[in-house]
């Protein structure tokens, strides 16, 4: 009879063990990459469109549990899934998975710029108007 402690010295005596394991992790790393990267794009579009995980789910018809969990990196969607998660979200599902996703507070410190500057271009416009019509 073969105890588990003679099958791990055959398993380990096997050249390919190691190559093996260095797989496995690298795999391991890779795929928590991916639920981190899927997470952080997830949440960053969600939040540019206004969006609650809530509001999210019900437009793609998912559970509002199972998107808090993806956000989580808990868990990690099917492509069918993926795919109405960025339906949800107006891109591409590839977008799901760009590491060039830009960053929520970026992005709203740009709109809150051009929008100053629309402002500003506005009073100028008004005050050379009246300035034009009252004299």
């Amino acid at each position: 009879m073969v105890s588990i402690a003679h099958l791990w010295i055959i398993v380990k005596s096997n050249p390919l063990h190691k190559i093996k394991l260095v797989f496995i992790s690298r795999f391991k790393i890779m795929k928590s990459k991916l639920r981190h990267i899927l997470a952080a794009n997830i949440r960053n579009h969600r939040n540019l469109l206004g969006l609650s995980q809530a509001k999210l789910a019900e437009i793609a018809d998912i559970a509002p549990a199972y998107i808090a969990m993806i956000e989580l990196e808990k868990k990690f969607p099917s492509d069918k899934v993926l795919e109405r998660i960025a339906h949800a979200l107006k891109i591409d599902p590839t977008e799901l998975f760009s590491k060039n996703c830009y960053p929520v507070e970026a992005v709203r410190t740009l709109q809150k710029s051009v929008l100053e500057d629309i402002e500003q271009a506005v009073k100028n416009q008004i005050a050379k108007f009246e300035a034009k019509y009252r004299g």
